[in-house]
């Protein structure tokens, strides 16, 4: 036997996970698909976010959809196309350069999903490889019927249609899998069109007419940004938001479940809802730039919800307005260091701070005129829960224990007074006075005798997520607490420019868990609020540096291995930011015209 060095073959097998900061998202406001370096689809639910996966490889699962060059020895890129959620994956070969464009098809249909991918051979020849083994239910159901009818594939998954056109000399292997080989002549382009759907489908699949009507979709829905501080990260959260949002108006918090903040903790947890505090950051912030459509979709959305739930109104529902289940386990081997569940047991929670939030929402719609009569019914009934409820024990924003919280006073405080601001009413002097009389009780029971506002009644520790009330008004830009507290929040909470939202006992920073990129835009918007430009422009340069190269944000950042944690694309990153920026945008006089 030689006595030189073995050469192991360290290629990826096919269902190897990559880490999260390498998934792109490709999405149509009903559901998303999450889109790994080699071209497969890692990760579909169907038809809606929270429905069973199709392909759920994500989570160790069957099914899978590739599109991906023969040649396994290359390397990988893509881009998005500026301003909508159509991803451009690019391999590099040994032989030439091959791209895969691909898009949900948009306007999208709640009970339809249909996936385009486009493959072009840039430079040279292009040989690539298609496979498709759709497994409904996160994978209990097989692609059964898989037959071929003219120029297409039909089969059935469960109670799922499924077709696919553009694989016409595609065959099935022994596992059922539909696989086929393409080859490319240089500048040649090649359309694939999946269609999966509750019902049985024979409608047209024509790829120009779909990538036509998608690109005139993205382009009406996300706006220019050239006013705003960073416009191309800007226009990539606009998409993202709209990405998220159903046609009835629900944001799902993120594309996934069960992705670990840390792994081996059991922090994991299903994100595919629509979580009413994460709803009116996204419509707050789109309101911070201009009366958009997503802002409209937000406030339909909570309207909705408040007048059918009123001080009973759920934390999180499904995108569809009902309770999202209670947790139970997948039949799926989990991502790495986390677990296998669906579910969420937030949506039995009380979280008082979502009721100030939806107040600023209100209050956010009113400024820009877009306040109808249930809207404003919608809002006279969050203030009476506010009334109510204010005194009592919440789990707050961090979804913990029922406590005396601070944050959740002081959101109704900015929420209370805005509405009054804004919705000019007969209530609105009963408002005003409901908020100085919560800052007061507040006030006395969480103001830290060092002058900054602690955590809760009973814990007199730093809490980061205290920077976006009070930076929103819950006190003057001149009351002292606004600035101790920030010192506070990045003594004791920030690192390497970095904050995290509070701290886990005698644990060094980064240790128990990342940093929340929310929080970082909090500190931001804190340090714009009392006039601090330079250091807003830190904080905000700092948190939008921790994507992936796809651009996405996820809940958590690892700082010292630069990774994402949590679930991905988390929305209300996404949302903060467009905040930030635009507020720090054209109207600043810090900020160039050109945008930093």
């Amino acid at each position: 036997m030689s006595g030189g060095p073995h050469l192991i073959d360290a290629r990826r097998t096919d269902n190897s996970p990559w880490v999260l900061r390498d998934y792109a998202l490709v999405a149509d406001g009903e559901r998303g698909a999450l889109v790994d370096p080699r071209g497969g689809i890692a990760w579909l639910c169907a038809p809606a976010w929270h429905s069973g996966a199709v392909f759920s490889g994500l989570l160790g699962g069957p099914g899978h959809y590739r599109v991906r060059p023969a040649d396994d020895w290359n390397v990988w890129g893509g881009y998005y196309e500026d301003g909508t959620l159509v991803r451009v994956s690019r391999w590099v070969t040994a032989d030439g350069i091959v791209s895969c464009r691909e898009a949900l098809a948009v306007p999208a249909e709640t009970e339809r999903v249909v996936l385009l991918r486009q493959v072009r051979a840039v430079r040279g020849e292009a040989l690539v490889d298609i496979g498709l083994d759709v497994r409904a239910e996160y994978g209990r159901r097989g692609m059964t019927g898989l037959r071929r009818e003219g120029g297409l594939w039909r089969a059935r998954s469960g109670a799922l249609h499924v077709r696919l056109t553009g694989a016409d000399r595609a065959r099935t292997g022994p596992d059922g899998e539909l696989r086929g080989r393409l080859r490319l002549s240089e500048g040649a382009h090649h359309d694939l069109v999946l269609e999966i759907a509750t019902e049985w489908q024979d409608a047209p699949l024509d790829p120009q007419d779909l990538w036509e009507a998608t690109e005139r979709w993205w382009k009406k829905a996300v706006p220019d940004c050239a006013d705003t501080a960073a416009p191309r990260d800007t226009r990539m959260a606009y998409a993202v938001l709209n990405g998220l949002t159903g046609s009835r108006g629900g944001m799902v918090a993120a594309a996934t479940t069960s992705l670990p903040e840390r792994a081996d903790t059991g922090r994991d947890y299903d994100y595919r809802y629509a979580w009413i505090r994460d709803q009116c950051y996204a419509g707050i912030a789109v309101a911070a730039h201009g009366p958009h459509p997503l802002l409209d979709r937000a406030v339909r959305f909570v309207t909705d919800r408040i007048l059918e739930d009123g001080a009973d109104l759920r934390p999180a529902y499904t995108v569809d307005g009902r309770p999202p289940p209670d947790e139970h386990p997948l039949p799926l081997t989990g991502y790495p260091g986390g677990s296998n569940r669906a579910g969420n047991r937030a949506g039995r929670q009380f979280q008082l701070d979502a009721f100030g939030e939806v107040l600023q929402l209100f209050a956010a719609a009113g400024r820009h005129g877009m306040l109808d009569g249930r809207s404003a019914e919608a809002a006279r009934l969050t203030a009476e829960a506010v009334a109510e409820r204010w005194a009592e024990p919440n789990a707050g924003l961090w979804e913990l224990d029922e406590r005396w919280w601070t944050h959740s006073r002081l959101c109704c405080v900015v929420g209370l007074r805005d509405l009054a601001r804004y919705i000019g009413t007969g209530a609105s002097a009963d408002w005003s006075r409901l908020a100085g009389h919560v800052l007061e009780a507040t006030r006395i029971r969480c103001l830290h005798p060092d002058g900054h506002w602690q955590r809760a009644a009973d814990d007199p520790g730093p809490e980061a997520a205290l920077l976006l009330p009070l930076a929103c008004g819950a006190v003057p830009p001149t009351d002292p607490s606004l600035r101790l507290t920030h010192a506070q929040v990045v003594r004791r909470l920030a690192k390497d420019g970095y904050v995290h939202r509070f701290r886990h006992g005698d644990e060094p920073l980064g240790d128990a868990e990342g940093a929340f990129l929310l929080c970082g835009f909090m500190a931001a918007l804190s340090a714009h609020a009392q006039g601090r430009e330079t250091e807003a422009s830190r904080w905000f340069e700092r948190t939008r540096s921790a994507c992936g190269p796809a651009g996405l944000f996820s809940e958590e950042y690892d700082v010292a291995q630069r990774q994402l944690r949590g679930n991905l694309p988390q929305g209300f990153v996404h949302a903060l930011l467009l905040e930030c920026s635009a507020r720090f945008g054209g109207t600043s006089g810090s900020v160039l015209p050109g945008g930093w």
